[in-house]
């Protein structure tokens, strides 16, 4: 009996990155334009904030503060970026091989960007037929890195255009979208229109029996419009309660929980109804929650980051930017949960998934940007497949 292909399906945030990688957050420069307050349009270590905002938070033009604060020098590097993309991308790259499909649905605009991001996608093993060009402005984001920050850890700061994601709604998405196994839903927040009616698109994947996945990104528009209130989960806090697996960075798990501590998020989104959860730290450890309904239980709920990295990284060897780390561990988590269907595991295993999504947002600070081009294909598995047993040794040493 032939098996069945298992389908992947995403859609959220996918953007042409401007990378400026040798930026200095505390220079002077930098200082005048940081955000004073929250959601006040100002640049923030870690955070993005619209154009039109920071725009009007500094009161000239974009263009002028990009001038100023890059010396006048050119981004050092053009990469296909978006916590959906990217993630989607990786997860095709560590699938190759198997019995599995990824698609991405989207919009990108028909101008110069969009035609570069088609450029490099079209030779990825994602499939693509979903992604269609429009008259629109392609979003793009202009990354500033300071590879210095926090103590040689690294951090970016993003300014986000939306362009054609503004216009990409439900509709838009059509049937195919929702045939799939799983179905990943990434960054919304920088797609207002799916953002905004995330709950109903959740319930139209469960109920086509699909494995659905959010990982979130900075919602700046939800952040400016209430400082002190908590984030909305898409159109509402109905959206938990549908989602089989959460990932969230720490800053991003607060505001949406409207708690300061990774304990308190982890029990708001518990007793929302999510069934697990992963909260990124940075290079402090990720932190796991499980439903044993549903999945396996978990040995430990928080797993420390890769040694073998953090060494490549301090010695020099290897370095490249900490941009596209979560997008790829995303990625990471996303193929390690297809491998395991495939393979009849009736439970996930969630400490399996998050070891591969470990290795993978340790491997994306190895090179520039999130999109990691192939020489060959498997390239990026048996890299990724090396750091994977590398940390598994490192967890049985006790580490």
């Amino acid at each position: 009996m032939t098996q069945k292909k298992m389908i992947i399906s995403g859609t959220g945030c996918a953007l042409a990155d401007f990378l400026y990688t040798k930026m200095d957050f505390s220079s002077d420069v930098f200082k005048k334009y940081m955000s004073k307050s929250p959601g006040d349009g100002g640049l923030s270590p870690g955070k993005l904030v619209f154009t039109s905002e920071f725009e009007e938070f500094a009161g000239k033009k974009f263009d002028k503060i990009l001038k100023e604060v890059s010396n006048g020098v050119q981004a050092d590097r053009f990469n296909v970026g978006g916590p959906s993309l990217v993630a989607l991308i990786h997860a095709a790259q560590l699938l190759t091989g198997e019995l599995a499909m990824v698609k991405y649905f989207g919009y990108l605009g028909n101008d110069d960007t969009g035609k570069k991001i088609l450029k490099v996608v079209e030779n990825l093993p994602v499939d693509i037929s979903g992604y269609k060009m429009v008259e629109s402005s392609t979003p793009f984001t202009d990354v500033f890195s300071d590879p210095d920050y926090d103590h040689g850890v690294g951090e970016r700061i993003f300014v986000n255009n939306i362009g054609a994601a503004g216009k990409y709604s439900p509709k838009n998405l059509g049937a195919d979208f929702f045939d799939a196994d799983i179905t990943v839903f990434g960054g919304t927040a920088l797609v207002p229109p799916i953002h905004d009616s995330l709950s109903g698109l959740l319930k139209q994947a469960k109920s086509s029996q699909s494995f659905t996945i959010v990982n979130t990104v900075y919602d700046f528009r939800n952040e400016s419009k209430d400082p002190q209130g908590r984030w909305p989960m898409g159109d509402g806090d109905m959206s938990y309660s549908l989602i089989d697996l959460l990932i969230t960075d720490r800053e991003e798990a607060f505001r949406l929980s409207g708690t300061v501590l990774i304990k308190d998020a982890l029990q708001f989104f518990v007793d929302k109804g999510v069934k697990a959860v992963i909260i990124t730290q940075g290079h402090d450890p990720v932190c796991l929650f499980v439903d044993k309904r549903f999945y396996q239980e978990l040995e430990n709920d928080s797993m420390p980051i890769s040694d073998y990295v953090a060494n490549q990284l301090k010695s020099g060897v290897n370095k490249g930017d900490t941009t596209g780390c979560g997008d790829n561990f995303v990625g990471g988590v996303i193929a390690s949960l297809a491998m395991q269907m495939m393979g009849g595991c009736e439970k996930p295993d969630l400490t399996e998934a998050a070891i591969w999504g470990i290795a993978s947002g340790g491997a994306a600070c190895f090179y520039t940007g999130g999109t990691f081009v192939e020489s060959r294909s498997g390239e990026k598995y048996a890299t990724i497949a090396e750091i994977v047993e590398k940390y598994k040794n490192q967890l049985n040493s006790g580490k």
